[in-house]
């Protein structure tokens, strides 16, 4: 995984994890100040002399794997990962030699609803860290010879991944899941879609999809406002818009399950079995996300989860089970994850299921209520203590139009929680009938094993694609 999606990873849970008690003060968000360049890019703002670095976060609307042709899937991955291939006036090599001088990092990356960039210097080099970052998002020459390494790249990554079961099911279950929505692009694409990709594709991408004007930036460390005006009004006040541009897609709703939809994938080789369930969850910014967020840590969210403690502490059958929410503007997911010795699996999923049941009708007690507020707020202070967190959370908050007021509401609403909401929240996302299960293991050992649960459509590891 690469700095930019680790990163949206991060924030994500961030966003859907973070809570305190009723008096947030020592953890609030400081509200930035907003620049706005004459190409339309917004830039939030905040210094912060504590220590000598400076971040940047930007996302760019629509650039993201939701905006790629279903039939060019991994092309946005891939036009992001050589943006920083070369510019006019440098090649790939020079630009990994002047950050690894400077000690500083640049990466971008892509999501499913936008294109992300992050860099992070000390303050003497973020002038030069910002030339190349705003080079590489205006001007990137896509050489033909760093397109095919690139590809070729990550046409090996994805044969690896199916020697990973762990990873595998993952990419099988998002196309299970989502089947022909857009979110159901793999961001590395697959080896077939890759194949077909020609260098002229991502040249096109990126001219449609890197527009200043659906972009957003955020700012934050050891750097007065006058001298990032002059830097950005230099740097990135200078990536123009294009003619014929087009506006972000529209990402239609998220699809719902409906009945149970099992998936095997055969690996012949596994002597484990990997699951992941998934159901619908809420959109970004939905009134859902406290409660659900101290509901999904006592399930299983955290160590001594409910989930954990019966799969992994009190029976041995894994050495980790979780559960979480993620969520965009057009929808979200729960998933529950977990692996285990191939003749184990039915015992797996038989523990999960009455979980699953058992939460959605009693909910939880209010020691575990309060346990839950308790353990959340102690994770989430740090979650904004450094200059690129607190710029990846305004680029998002703005992003979704949360307003930077966002976790003072939020993270009241989880110090005031109370059972009775739990309880509620756990019926309406805690699947019982209605959910895509997907398990990659032996099919041989495992599969007498599964009918019990339903019919189940299988596919070969070794098929191309996921």
């Amino acid at each position: 995984m690469n700095k930019t999606a680790a990163t949206t990873t991060a924030l994500f849970l961030c966003l859907l994890l973070a809570a305190a008690t009723a008096a947030p003060a020592a953890t609030r968000l400081p509200s930035p100040e907003k620049i706005v360049l004459g190409n339309g890019l917004t830039i939030f703002y905040l210094r912060n002399t504590a220590t000598p670095m400076v971040s940047l976060r930007l996302f760019i609307r629509g650039a993201g794997t939701a905006a790629e042709p279903a039939e060019a899937e991994g092309l946005a991955g891939l036009t992001a990962a050589l943006a920083t291939k070369g510019t006019p006036e440098m090649d790939a090599e020079a630009v990994a030699e002047a950050l690894d001088f400077m000690g500083a990092d640049l990466s971008i990356g892509v999501a499913e609803e936008y294109a992300g960039v992050s860099a992070d210097s000390l303050a003497e080099h973020f002038p030069r860290l910002l030339e190349i970052a705003a080079a590489c998002l205006s001007r990137p020459v896509f050489k033909e010879e760093e397109f095919a390494k690139e590809r070729a790249r990550r046409i090996d990554a994805v044969k690896s991944f199916k020697d990973s079961p762990g990873q595998a099911v993952r990419f099988y279950f998002q196309k299970a899941y989502f089947a022909g929505h857009p979110f159901g692009r793999v961001q590395t694409g697959t080896e077939s879609s890759l194949a077909n990709i020609k260098v002229e594709a991502v040249r096109e991408f990126f001219k449609t999809r890197y527009l200043p004007e659906n972009a957003l930036a955020a700012v934050v460390g050891d750097i007065e406002k006058a001298r990032l005006v002059e830097l950005v009004e230099r740097t990135l006040g200078q990536w123009k818009g294009r003619a014929g541009r087009s506006a972000a897609p529209v990402i239609p709703p998220l699809p719902r399950a409906s009945g149970r939809k099992l998936l095997l994938v055969d690996k012949p080789d596994a002597t484990q079995a990997y699951f992941v369930l998934g159901a619908p969850g809420y959109a970004m910014g939905d009134r859902a996300a406290a409660p659900a967020a101290v509901m999904n840590t006592l399930w299983g969210g955290r160590f001594t989860s409910w989930l954990n403690t019966e799969l992994r502490i009190k029976r041995g059958l894994t050495y980790g089970a979780s559960s979480s929410f993620r969520s965009w503007a057009a929808g979200g997911i729960f998933t529950a994850s977990s692996y285990t010795k191939n003749d184990k699996i039915s015992e797996m999923l038989d523990i999960t299921f009455d979980l699953l049941k058992k939460g959605a009708a009693q909910g939880f007690s209010a020691e575990e209520t309060e346990s839950g507020r308790n353990y959340i707020l102690g994770q989430f202070p740090p979650t904004l203590e450094t200059n690129a967190s607190k710029a990846g959370a305004y680029v998002r908050l703005a992003f979704y139009n949360l307003g930077f007021d966002y976790y003072d509401r939020y993270l009241e609403e989880v110090g005031s929680m109370k059972p009775e909401a739990l309880k509620r929240t756990a019926a309406a996302f805690l699947p019982r009938s209605d959910f895509v299960l997907v398990v990659v293991g032996k099919a041989a050992e495992i599969r007498p094993l599964l009918k019990k649960y339903g019919a189940w459509q299988e596919k070969k590891i070794t098929d191309p694609g996921f």
